[in-house]
């Protein structure tokens, strides 16, 4: 079947659905309001508690929210009626309170202080429809609840993150967190093992609308793996855990300079006993990718400029899932399994032009190409993991274990066409071709343990192993009268294997005011990369400890402030290990470095919180051979290339100001600054002595504003200021986006308008730091897009299961140093 057409008819019984809502009359919506606050056994304030606004005629669920950290909660804008209000938390008992009545007469009421008692029986609690601000600041991490966004419908994880705050993503889709490169990105919790570009590929493939969260954590505990020296970003998918059977559909469609389409099918049944679910999106997208390269060859004989330009067509399916079950054996004990996977696969198309003179706009000779490619990325994962609740002092034990498979294809042609000054051919055509087959095996094992020594101190304990093997050929191959003849010069085979042994112990107490936690993990590595072709092999054995500490202190009821410190390690992706040359065109090429050592950092966090909204951190860190693509020319092969070098030094420094405003009752803000310095030193870099630095700023902010509880409009900015990275010097990079989510049908069903760079203003510009390389890259890439989803959600929706289990690795993760 024609997928627009398939698509288009989906995205119609949506408009049509929408319109019957629109039908519907609807009761007249009042100022009303019902505050009050939630006091614990204790008679202290009683932050998240459940609370329910009820219809008091049947008890229904009208909608529900949290107590904030005060313990106060607040419903407004309520229509007139009589309304209950329940207040529902696990291990306590139930509390109603009401009949209050809304209407011309009286349009507030306060509840008072409610004060909850203990009980020994746990309760079933009620759904709670509050929808969670977009950007939410936690003690240790930021959150992104992109679930509900308009900007994030139609969008891939990948082009999510573009928009976080904080986070930039480069051209290749290297991700850097408060400036830094080395972000450990994880799914679910989940380690993804993944080399930076196949880590790319899966970002690429996982749909916006499969997204629920995504978590920021820039300096994580002994609990999480030592990899990442710039912190952590988990990706959290989707997961309904509501009783009954229920789901949601969507399709979406968007329009730049070439047609995209995208949709989606999630399932749910859970049982008192059993909890199965589901989810299926696809995405097919169309884009058009510009890349002009100027740069001057010099010798000291010579100079030899060249002017290339390139436009690549790239058209791209993609398919991600998810499906598990969850067994609930009795009211402490879990038992789940969990699997996911993706599938992305197109063609592409790079059409080269390259000009060259030995003065500028003199064109001596040409080589015209054209450069058809063909890919293919799948993965799945799966996930066995049993969770057991000892008691009720919170006394836990968690195992995981998890095994994974990448496999990944890719043919790339090169045909090069030589011409003269004149236009004519002058020497024979240059065709080669080269095929690269990827497979990734991933097997890994967990345990975590809980101790509570008593209530104010808990102690954490955990074991892991992970093993990750990976087979990477590469196959190069001339035409040469008229077949295709392997290179065996050219071509490669790259085995890397990696064991990496871990144990960590957290212990936190909380005094009166003070709360401190230490730490301390370990972990032994060993590593084989093996070069089969050219017989090089590199074996590497090493243990490092890994440290931590986090200090809080709460100055009054509204000040904290907080001190942290770790140590991290970055272990070499097996792509910058691997030796052979991987061609992106005719003089233009990327090799790896199979003597790249890991990178170690120590990174010290201070923070200040002004009532858990204003939130103001200094950073700073010193990381040793520091690993960083160095992008230079070859003036005897007059080519430009990359590759990956261990830098000396970097030293970073960081201001983070995160300000969530609520301007009037219908208009929300949320304002991101970060500030940082990154000064990069190494003592040899083309034969002597090389230093870098830079003041730079990325500034995001988030506008919503409520125009009625169905409709809303939110709309993003970012400015990214020009920045050093290595040898790389990037200009500014900056865009607007708009969305429009409008619900109908008792928010059955959503409708999404969303653009994405609204001005058409995002380009990349890229020069280098070092005098003797004379070059600018200069790029373009189809960012400005209008979209259009619609989301209809179907069966049981109100009753929500009492116990919510979290996975036992959910908190745990790495960056992966392995795969295509």
């Amino acid at each position: 079947m024609n997928h627009k057409k398939y698509h288009t008819c989906l995205l119609m019984i949506c408009i049509f659905l929408m319109n019957i809502g629109l039908t519907k009359a609807q009761n007249p919506v009042s100022d009303g309001e019902i505050s009050g606050k939630v006091l614990d056994e204790t008679q202290k304030a009683f932050p998240y508690a459940t609370i329910s606004l009820l219809n008091a005629k049947d008890s229904t669920v009208v909608k529900g929210t949290l107590s904030q950290d005060n313990g106060t909660f607040q419903f407004k804008s309520l229509k007139a009626g009589n309304y209950l209000i329940g207040f529902y938390v696990v291990g306590y008992k139930k509390v109603f309170k009401g009949p209050y009545g809304i209407g011309p007469e009286k349009k507030s009421h306060n509840t008072g202080s409610v004060q909850l008692s203990t009980d020994s029986k746990l309760l079933k609690g009620v759904e709670i429809v509050h929808q969670k601000p977009l950007i939410e600041r936690q003690v240790d991490k930021m959150v992104l609840n992109v679930e509900n966004s308009a900007l994030a419908a139609g969008n891939t994880a990948l082009e999510i993150l573009q928009k976080s705050p904080g986070v930039t993503v480069d051209k290749d889709g290297k991700i850097s967190l408060m400036g830094k490169q080395g972000v450990t990105v994880m799914l679910d919790g989940k380690p993804t093992y993944l080399s930076q570009e196949q880590l790319a590929n899966l970002l690429r493939a996982t749909e916006g609308n499969a997204i629920q969260s995504i978590e920021l954590i820039t300096n994580p505990s002994a609990k999480y793996d030592a990899a990442g020296n710039s912190g952590i970003i988990n990706i959290k998918l989707k997961k309904n855990r509501n009783f009954g059977t229920n789901g949601s559909v969507y399709v979406g469609q968007g329009i730049g300079q070439y047609y995209k389409v995208n949709g989606g099918l999630s399932l749910n049944h859970r049982e008192k006993k059993l909890n199965v679910y589901g989810n299926f999106n696809y995405g097919h997208n169309k884009r058009f990718q510009s890349t002009d390269i100027m740069r001057v060859n010099e010798t000291s004989a010579n100079k030899t400029y060249f002017n290339q330009t390139s436009s690549t067509i790239n058209n791209r399916n993609n398919s991600n899932f998810k499906a598990g079950i969850d067994y609930f054996i009795n009211d402490n004990n879990t038992l789940g399994f969990a699997m996911n996977g993706y599938n992305s696969n197109g063609k592409s198309t790079a059409n080269v032009n390259t000009l060259i003179g030995d003065r500028p706009s003199k064109t001596d000779s040409s080589v015209v190409a054209t450069n058809p490619s063909k890919y293919k990325y799948t993965g799945m994962a799966y996930n066995l993991n049993y969770k057991s609740t000892i008691d009720t002092l919170g006394q836990e034990f968690s195992a995981d274990a998890d095994f994974a498979q990448y496999k990944s294809s890719e043919i790339n042609d090169f045909n090069n066409i030589y011409l003269n000054a004149a236009g004519q051919t002058y020497k024979p055509d240059y065709l080669f071709t080269n095929q690269i087959p990827t497979k990734v095996n991933i097997y890994s094992g967990k345990v975590d343990y809980t101790y509570p020594i008593n209530k104010e101190t808990k102690l954490d304990l955990g074991l892991k192993s992970s093993f990750v093997k990976t087979d990477n050929s590469y196959l190069f191959q001339n035409f040469l009268n008229n077949t295709w003849v392997n290179d065996v010069t050219r071509s490669n085979q790259f085995l890397y294997d990696e064991n990496v042994n871990a144990a960590y112990a957290n212990i936190k107490k909380k005094f009166k005011t003070t709360t401190v936690q230490l730490g301390l993990r370990a972990e032994q590595t060993n590593s084989k990369g093996n070069s089969v072709t050219d017989q090089k092999i590199v074996n590497r054995h090493y243990f490092d400890l890994f440290p931590s500490l986090f200090v809080n202190q709460e100055l009054s009821k509204n000040h904290d402030v907080g001190f942290s410190y770790s140590r991290r390690i970055d272990r070499p992706d097996y792509s910058n290990l691997n030796p052979f040359v991987n061609y992106l065109d005719l003089y233009s090429y990327r090799f790896g470095n199979p003597f790249l050592k890991p990178q170690y950092t120590n990174a010290f966090e201070l923070s200040y919180s002004y009532k858990k909204t204003l939130n103001l951190t200094f950073g700073y860190s010193h990381t040793s051979d520091v690993m960083s693509d160095v992008l230079l020319t070859d003036t005897a092969k007059k080519t430009i290339f990359i590759s990956t070098q261990n830098l000396a030094t970097q030293d970073s420094y960081n201001m983070n100001l995160n300000y969530p405003v609520q301007i009037t009752k219908w208009w929300s803000s949320n304002n991101n600054l970060t500030v940082y310095y990154n000064k990069f030193k190494t003592p040899n870099l083309l034969g002597q002595p090389y230093e870098s630095g830079r003041t730079a700023f990325n500034f995001n902010t988030t506008q919503t504003i409520t125009l009625n509880p169905n409709t809303s409009i939110e709309w993003s900015g970012f400015y990214q200021s020009k920045q050093v990275y290595g040898t790389l010097l990037i200009d500014p990079q900056y865009g607007v986006d708009l969305g429009l989510s409008r619900s109908f049908m008792d928010k059955k069903i959503n409708l999404k308008v969303a653009a994405n760079d609204i001005f058409k203003l995002q380009k990349s510009r890229i020069t280098s730091t070092l005098p003797s390389q004379n070059y600018v890259v200069n790029e373009r890439w189809e960012s400005q897009i209008f979209r259009v989803t619609c989301t209809y959600r179907f069966g049981s929706s109100q009753i929500k299961a009492a116990r919510q289990r979290s996975g036992g690795s959910e908190e745990e993760g790495r960056r992966v140093k392995s795969g295509g």
